[in-house]
């Protein structure tokens, strides 16, 4: 097995390299400096290069907001970059793996989403989102791809960092109790990728970690955690001018990955609490 990783320098693909080392797999790590994924001459001369048996696509655009002025650049990172790379894989027999997400879905449903219920985005960030799965599942069959939400680690910035950023020299502080769905864990994202790997039952999956809270909740979690002694009052989404629409409900049932594992994914909390054991050691 030899292993390209895209856009690994995010948190997705920060933890996805620590497990490779850990477990002595063989793996290339790049990102877009070293290798630009919209460049198909480039890319396909680097992968066929390098005789890759997988490629784990972790690069994606994901400023959500930022997305509703920058559609294009959105559509190229998010669903002709997937596309490409689903089809190079093809080429060489390799195995794809790329990451969606929770927007895809309206969040009118009142119970988690299945893999089978019908996506409805309501965000340009939704839709490049959905339009990269649909082009990579019909480009490849040899294709997994993994839903998932609110996503933290180490790699890069996050609703839990930016949580402990906020509560810095403050007692108080809003947050929208509107939206719920699970926080998940970058590492265990990475780590129950990598057994996926070993099934072949290639496909679509959602992968978010057990349980469900809202924004409000998960804030409260970390910075009780943390130690801080303020107060996390909550607030609306609409409180907020923010370009890019949220569902208010968007958790994503995890059965069919566990059941495809045969392993059980951790609570979120969980999650955190690893996630901070790691952030106090580097800070």
């Amino acid at each position: 097995m030899k292993i390209l990783i895209t856009g690994a320098n995010g948190q997705l693909g920060t933890d996805l390299q620590k497990i490779l080392t850990a477990q002595k797999y063989e793996f290339v790590a790049t990102d877009s400096a070293e290798l630009n994924i919209l460049d198909e001459v480039r890319v396909r001369e680097f992968v066929k290069g390098n005789l890759f048996t997988h490629i784990i696509n972790c690069a994606a655009y994901n400023n959500v907001d930022k997305a509703e002025s920058e559609v294009e650049l959105c559509r190229m990172l998010n669903t002709e970059a997937p596309k490409l790379l689903a089809k190079i894989s093809r080429e060489i027999g390799a195995v794809c793996v790329t990451y969606s997400s929770d927007f895809v879905f309206d969040g009118k449903k009142k119970s988690p989403y299945f893999e089978e219920d019908v996506a409805n985005p309501l965000s340009a960030y939704g839709h490049s989102k959905l339009e990269g799965e649909r082009a990579v599942l019909s480009v490849n069959k040899k294709c997994f791809v993994i839903r998932t939400s609110w996503v933290f680690g180490m790699g890069n910035n996050n609703f839990n960092k930016q949580v402990i950023g906020w509560s810095q020299g403050k007692s108080e502080l809003s947050i929208v109790e509107d939206q719920v769905s699970s926080p998940t864990y970058a590492y265990d994202l990475a780590d129950f990728t990598l057994k996926l790997l070993n099934s072949k039952e290639y496909g679509l999956y959602h992968f978010s970690n057990s349980g469900e809270c809202s924004k409000r909740e998960q804030a409260e979690y970390v910075l009780k955690k943390m130690g801080w002694q303020g107060e996390v009052k909550g607030a609306k989404t609409s409180d907020f001018s923010l370009p890019a629409k949220r569902a208010h409900y968007s958790k994503l049932d995890s059965s069919k990955f566990e059941s495809v594992v045969g392993e059980k994914i951790p609570t979120w909390q969980n999650g955190i609490d690893r996630f901070l054991e790691e952030y106090k050691k580097s800070n």
